[in-house]
């Protein structure tokens, strides 16, 4: 995992990162990612079509996924397996 590359979606407007609470419940988020940039566009274009061009695509490696998580407050990752149902696979970081 830390030599993969991922995708993230961002906000143009503040910043911030695309993520999901998976327990309405409880409030912590977790950092989406798409193993492939077509994914995070797939996504983006299914779920919030008219919001797209807000957003924007990044890349990272597993190396830098801690140091962002630390530094946003996010409980882990919700690695996106199909953008258009979608599947997510939660990970809480230890």
């Amino acid at each position: 995992m830390l030599s993969e590359v991922y995708y993230l979606v961002r906000s143009q407007a503040d910043g911030r990162h695309l993520a999901a609470r998976p327990n309405q419940d409880d409030t912590s988020t977790y950092l989406l990612l798409f193993r492939e940039h077509f994914d995070a566009l797939s996504y983006l274009n299914t779920h919030a079509a008219e919001l797209a061009n807000r957003f924007g695509i990044e890349s990272i490696t597993g190396s830098q996924l801690g140091g962002l998580l630390k530094r946003w407050g996010f409980k882990g990752v919700g690695i996106v397996d199909d953008p258009l149902l979608p599947k997510i696979e939660f990970l809480q970081q230890e």
